[in-house]
Parts: C-alpha cells; structure tokens; sequence
C-alpha cells in the first residue's frame, strides 16, 4: 500500500461495540490555537478538547519566541501586513494576513485581561523585540524566553474555568468520522467526530457538530527539529484520510538557530537572541549573512536557514556559531531559561560561542481553509500549524505563528457557533481493515530510517531525481507499514508520519522552482506561473494549482 493512496482507517472498529460520546465542538489539539477555539466554542456549546499527550505537551508550551503585534504607537497594521507578505515571498492570501495582523492587537488584550504576564520596560510599557523579517520592534515576549509557557498557562487557566468546556488528556484521535450528506463538497460527505483512543479507556466514538483539527504539524518525520514528539503530521493524515483539501505541503520552515550539540536534543535558540545583537559566524570567526541579504542575521528565516547550509558546504564545517558575547550580562537577564539551558552544557554566552545549526521548526500547509478555519468537508474545520489558508506564503514571518492560533482560533469558534450545522444522527459505522500478514515490524527503525532520509533529501536544499527516490521508499516502507493493524500509539505515530512525509515530498517535486522555504537546486529560480498553491486530495495523483486571491472558490 502506497502512502498516497491510503485505507480510509487506521484501525477496524464497529461502531455500535464502543462507547459512545457527544458533544458540539470536538477540538483535537491542546496548544493556542486548540485551546482558544475550546475556550470560544465553549460559550455556545459543549466542548471536547484532545491532548494527545499531557496537556502542556505541545510546541505552544516550548515557543521561546513571542508574539508578533501592533502595540506600539509608533507602530502600524499596514507596516506588519507588508513585512508578512515580503516574507511569504508571493504567495500570501492578503485577506488572511489582515485578518491576522488587524484582529492581534484585541487579542492581546484578551490575553493581558486574562491575567498573561509580558516583559514590560521601566515606564511600564510592553518591552518590545525585533526578529528576523520585521522592519521594527513589536515582538511581546513573557520572562524573556518563556513566551509560549506563560501563553499556555494563562490559556489553561481559562479553559478550565470553562463550564461547558472539557479536557481530555493522553486522548489520541485515530481518524475523522465522516458521514454521507448532500451538498457541499464534492466528497459528499460531513465530518461528525472522530475515532479516538485512551490508554484507560480503549476505542471511543465521540460525536460532534463540529470538529476542529489544531493538532499541529510535523516536525518530527525530521531527524533534526525543534519540535516534541507529538508533532507527527496527525492533522496532515487525518485531514487527507478524510478526503479534505491539503494545501502547501511542500513549505517547511527551518529554524536557523537550533542548539548543535552531539546527542543534545535541538533546543531552539530563539531569533530574540539575534534580536538583541547576537551575530552568526563560522569557524574561523567569520560572518556570512550580510553578502546574503541586506538584514544580514535578521533576514527572514528561510534566507537564514539557507545560507547558513550552503556556508557550511562551501567551507565543510559541521555547524556554525552564535556569537552573543556583545551582549553580556544582558543575555541572563533577557533569556534566562535559555541561559539556564546552555549552562547545563557548559556553554556561559557570556564568553562562549553558542554551536547552531538549522531544524524544522514549522509546517506551512495543511488543511486547505477559508478565514473561518472552514476545510472543504462540511463540519470539519482547522486552525494554527494544523491549516493552511495562505497566511504565511512560502515562508512564515517570525512569531506570527502564536498571534495566528489566537486570532484565528477565535474565528473558528465563531464560526462553529454560527454555521448550521445539524447534530450528527449516530449510524452504525465499521471501519474495514484487512490487516497484513508477514514478518513482525521494527517501527523504531522505519521511524528512524523516515526521518533521517527527509532530513538528507527533503529538507532545506532539495533535487529533483533525490525526491523520487524518496518517493519510492516511502512505497517500500508503506507496503510494510500501511497494511499493518497497530494497537498503540506508536504504531499509529509512524503511520501518519509516513503520509505525511510523502505527501510533503511530492508537494515538493511538483513545485519545479524556488520560494521561499522551498528550495531546488535543479530548479534554483523563481517561476511566475508557479505564483500559486498546490492543492491536494487523497486518490489525485496531480495537484490543483489555485491562483492567489483565489481561496474562496476552493471551498464554495
């Protein structure tokens, strides 16, 4: 079995054998943007969200940069939309980066209302940061380096205060519940819960009105990433299984700065660091950025990531350095959970060289959406890392990702709230499996061999005949993988990550140009008659090519 063409489930169920749950929004995902959907769908109706792991295993809650917005005076809406759209490099649906960039600044306030804290300077005004791709500071940061752990919590808090609103954790969502309706979509279908499994519980039906995938993208089919093992393209899988649109799958945003220590996890460096001062240099204490671009070391990410790869393929170093020496005593003061981190490697900024090197930080597609988070499946909406809906373009401006689980989180509650959607009539349903007969399987090698060959072939620099025969082996390993019934957790991680790796990577052989995060040494120009998204659907070998501007026609 191909990864491309998939069974439509996981697992073999009946139905009317599993307990039964209902609710009117089904949330699967627990970081900004899950939660606030939770916490707005909550005041209309009631609410399930899904953590797959424990509730603050998520990248919200690792998220060292902050949130980008206008606050300042001597800031505007318009300067942050054109800095979004010069960083999506052509491919920015502007009505979505207004959307984003006008609805922040109320969003802020929610937050601030909610009791989240952020670094003020002495005049009490919000302590504002500059990061690569903005034009001025207005990055909000909490404890310098602890911007995603305080949004989370502030969001807990709230949500739990929810009367209406529940939180499920360790709660994995196998597949989408899809039944027959008439009308919208050319699946013919409506999304009406999902199939999940708990470690206490087993097999769950949970029924709902409205379900929302926010469950994130897919670092981890990445050998290096800075993203927890829960990132492991569910929302990618889940969404095609179903029949949904997916969109821009070949954008993957690396991070520059990721920490380059043998056998260290790669703890992000967060951009704020460069913000302040810190320089990227090689070995020989030489910079490389300012010959790339003229923001040097604030250039937006994917001119970072790439010069720092082709730097060291030029010179033959492993990893490059930053250098925040300048910055003294600033940078405990600034970064102290990051400051506390280095010094369990012995590294004192201070007087040390930080070793970096590029991860995968960011999934730019996902489920095809309009600005209310509506996928092309009636009942089925997505939000944040889980959704694309042209935001980003081919590259992601630095800490627009947190503003855009909060802004467009509260769009898909509304919308929730106010689309007429029926309660789902229960049906007996049986997801037929046959399940594979052969030799007993070692998923931590397919998992491992999976994220290795992505890292080597489909990461920031990416060849043509190297992507085929990627392709193939993801055929190889689907044979072996795709037919086998898994009954934990694990199983169903190195499923998804294999369709999700290879749609990424056929996204990425279509797209004949570079853009952006996508970059093709066989096709290193930029093609105007590729100013466009790739859509995709399970059981289409082509992908539908949707001019910019064109989002909503997609979706009617």
């Amino acid at each position: 079995m191909s990864a491309l063409e998939p069974r439509r489930w996981l697992i073999p169920f009946r139905s009317n054998l599993l307990p039964q749950m209902f609710c009117d929004t089904l949330v699967i995902g627990s970081g900004v943007a899950g939660l606030r959907v939770g916490i707005g769908a909550a005041e209309s109706g009631d609410t399930i969200v899904l953590a797959k792991d424990d509730l603050e295993v998520s990248c919200t809650s690792l998220a060292q940069g902050g949130i980008a917005a206008v606050t300042a005076a001597d800031d505007s809406i318009e300067q942050h939309i054109a800095d979004t759209l010069t960083a999506g490099f052509g491919l920015c649906e502007e009505a979505a980066v207004r959307q984003l960039i006008e609805g922040g600044p109320a969003e802020i306030d929610r937050l601030i209302k909610w009791g989240m804290r952020v670094d003020r300077g002495e005049d009490g005004c919000p302590q504002l940061g500059l990061e690569g791709g903005h034009s001025r500071p207005r990055i909000l940061h909490s404890d310098g380096d602890a911007t995603g752990r305080e949004l989370f919590r502030t969001l807990l808090k709230k949500a739990q205060s929810c009367k209406r609103l529940r939180l499920f954790d360790r709660c994995h969502a196998l597949d989408i519940l899809t039944v027959p309706v008439s009308g919208r979509g050319a699946s013919g279908t409506r999304a009406a819960g999902a199939i999940t499994w708990h470690p206490r519980y087993g097999l769950q039906i949970i029924w709902a009105r409205a379900t929302v995938l926010a469950s994130g993208g897919a670092g981890q089919v990445y050998r290096e990433t800075s993203n927890p093992t829960v990132a492991t393209g569910d929302a990618i899988a889940l969404g095609y299984r179903a029949g949904a649109w997916l969109a821009d799958l070949e954008f993957v945003q690396f991070h520059p700065t990721a920490l380059y220590i043998a056998g260290a996890p790669r703890h992000l460096i967060s951009e704020a660091v460069r913000g302040e001062g810190a320089l990227l240099i090689d070995s020989h204490g030489d910079r490389f950025m300012p010959a790339r671009h003229p923001m040097a070391d604030l250039a937006p990410r994917d001119f970072v990531s790439r010069g720092i790869v082709e730097h060291l393929a030029a010179t033959g170093g492993s990893h490059v350095f930053l250098d925040a020496r300048k910055t003294g005593g600033r940078f405990a003061s600034r970064f102290p959970s990051l400051g506390r981190m280095l010094a369990g490697y012995g590294i004192d900024p201070a007087h040390d060289l930080i070793p970096v090197h590029p991860a995968a930080h960011f999934t730019i597609g996902g489920a095809w959406t309009d600005l209310d988070g509506r996928t092309s499946i009636a009942g089925l909406y997505a939000c944040g890392e889980a959704a694309a809906n042209g935001l980003h373009g081919a590259n992601r401006l630095a800490s627009n990702s947190l503003l855009e689980g909060l802004v467009f989180g509260a769009r898909v509650a509304a919308a929730t709230a106010g689309d007429e959607l029926a309660d789902p009539v229960p049906i007996h349903m049986e997801g037929a499996v046959r399940a594979r007969q052969g030799a007993e399987l070692d998923l931590s090698d397919i998992r491992s061999s999976l994220r290795s060959t992505m890292w080597r072939n489909v990461g920031i620099l990416r060849e043509g005949s190297r992507l085929s025969e990627v392709l193939s082996m993801f055929d190889f390993w689907s044979r072996y993988s795709l037919d086998a019934v898994f009954d934990h957790p694990s199983g169903w991680d190195v499923q998804n990550m294999l369709m999700a790796g290879a749609l990424i990577t056929r996204a990425a052989l279509h797209r004949t140009e570079s853009r952006g995060v996508h970059s093709r040494t066989d096709y290193p120009l930029l093609d105007p008659c590729l100013a466009c998204h790739l859509l995709w659907r399970v059981g289409e070998d082509t992908p539908r090519r949707v001019p910019v501007g064109a989002l909503s026609g997609v979706l009617a």
